[in-house]
């Protein structure tokens, strides 16, 4: 996964197996974004966004609430228009060629909207009428969708019917009713289950196989780290670069974990390595320390060089005789980048 800000350099995308072409997979040209700005009168929502989000790949729009992701996914479906800079979604301008650029775009806004009288089928039938799609494969694409979200049981119950988690993936099938080649996605994992997340993440990446260019804004971070092959990261109405990013030989929290807490924190501290206790793994107030020669295990929080100064550590907990149970990052990349970003602490 490459995380990228602003104007920053983009490695060219790997070309469809079948069919290499200049614009991408299927010649596709994805999202492209330059300086847009727009405000809502005093309050500037977006303050010079620059970014490219390529075909064949999911990229994952990141920031705090307020950041400006919701007015730039409404800029690009074409709900939006920008007090300046050019947007082009599928290689077409949503302001002065919205019609092409709508063909070509899925929209799945955070909150589902629809005429709750209307069931399921009826829905995405309605909405294939509006991109012009012939009764007969109209009917056949509904049915296919219906399946892949899992709602082929309520396909003829009314939409009011259905639950928050159950109407995201009806959304989510709306939005691809007319196979679009952009799909843009606004917390599509709010209110689903494990398993419909899981689910979400499959056919995300199946998608991007394909050639679809996929841009998902989610505070899901731990899954977005799963799933993303690129990330943008907005403050403040602009995109950036976190410092965790780019600071020279950067370290990350990790997570250590050993059979006995008290002989992996005696070495550390031996050594003079700096860690701190795990508070997710602290033991309740009152906890009465384990008898000389007890069993204590335990974890603690210590900031690591990369794989490599992981590596190092193992070993030398192993020659020491430390009984080291696990190693891992406390956090995912994408996590680690966001927090250091300045209105999350607004």
């Amino acid at each position: 996964m490459s995380l990228t800000a602003g104007d920053a350099a983009l490695p060219p995308a790997a070309p469809h197996p079948s069919q290499p072409v200049p614009g991408g997979p299927l010649g596709r040209t994805g999202v492209v974004v330059h300086d847009v700005h727009r405000a809502f009168g005093a309050v500037r929502a977006l303050d010079g966004v620059s970014f490219e989000a390529r075909p064949g790949r999911v990229t994952a729009l990141i920031g705090p609430n307020g950041s400006g992701k919701t007015t730039l996914l409404l800029v690009l479906a074409g709900l939006l228009v920008p007090d300046s800079g050019h947007v082009r979604v599928g290689g077409h301008d949503p302001v002065t060629d919205g019609v092409a650029a709508r063909a070509r775009t899925g929209w799945m806004p955070d909150a589902f909207g629809t005429w709750d009288s209307l069931t399921a089928r009826e829905v995405l039938l309605t909405f294939a009428a509006a991109y012009r799609i012939p009764p007969a494969p109209a009917r056949a694409r509904a049915a296919e969708l219906l399946e892949t979200v899992h709602l082929t049981e309520y396909a003829d119950r009314p939409a009011s019917v259905l639950s928050r988690g159950q109407k995201q993936r009806l959304g989510l099938a709306r939005a691809l009713v007319h196979s679009p080649d952009v799909l843009l996605l606004d917390e599509p994992a709010s209110g689903l289950d494990p398993r419909s997340r899981v689910d979400l993440r499959v056919l995300l990446r199946s998608l991007a196989e394909r050639g679809t260019t996929v841009l998902v804004s989610s505070h899901v971070l731990s899954e977005l780290d799963e799933l993303v092959d690129d990330a943008v990261f907005l403050s403040r109405g602009r995109t950036v670069t976190p410092e965790v990013l780019t600071a020279p030989g950067s370290r990350r929290p990790w997570r250590v974990r050993a059979l006995s807490r008290t002989a992996l924190t005696t070495w550390l501290t031996s050594v003079g390595a700096a860690w701190t206790p795990d508070d997710a793994a602290e033991p309740p107030t009152g906890f009465e320390p384990p008898e000389p020669g007890a069993p204590d295990p335990g974890s603690v929080l210590l900031d690591v060089d990369g794989d490599e100064g992981a590596a190092r550590l193992v070993r030398d907990a192993v020659a020491a005789g430390v009984p080291i149970v696990s190693l891992a990052p406390a956090g995912g990349a994408l996590e680690q980048a966001y927090l250091t970003l300045d209105e999350e602490r607004r």
